[in-house]
């Protein structure tokens, strides 16, 4: 299972134990949601690949949205 956290414009990618995997962030020069490794290192499981792709998926077709901040 992974935790989607928003922060800053982009979803934080937690898995069970509390390490985050990556960031999900929107990329406006082509138009869409992509997934960061948090670094060079991270290997993810297949539930953890599946779990991303279908929160990138629900992003794209506009079933989840990326809360934004106010910073007023």
């Amino acid at each position: 299972m992974v935790l989607f956290w928003p922060i800053q414009y982009e979803l934080d990618c937690i898995n069970d134990s509390g390490s985050i995997l990556g960031r999900i962030k929107f990329d406006g020069s082509k138009e869409e949601f992509i997934f960061c490794p948090a670094n060079e290192s991270v290997i993810l499981s297949s539930s953890e690949e599946s779990d991303i792709a279908e929160r990138l998926s629900d992003l794209e077709s506009g079933k989840y949205s990326i809360p934004m901040q106010d910073d007023d």
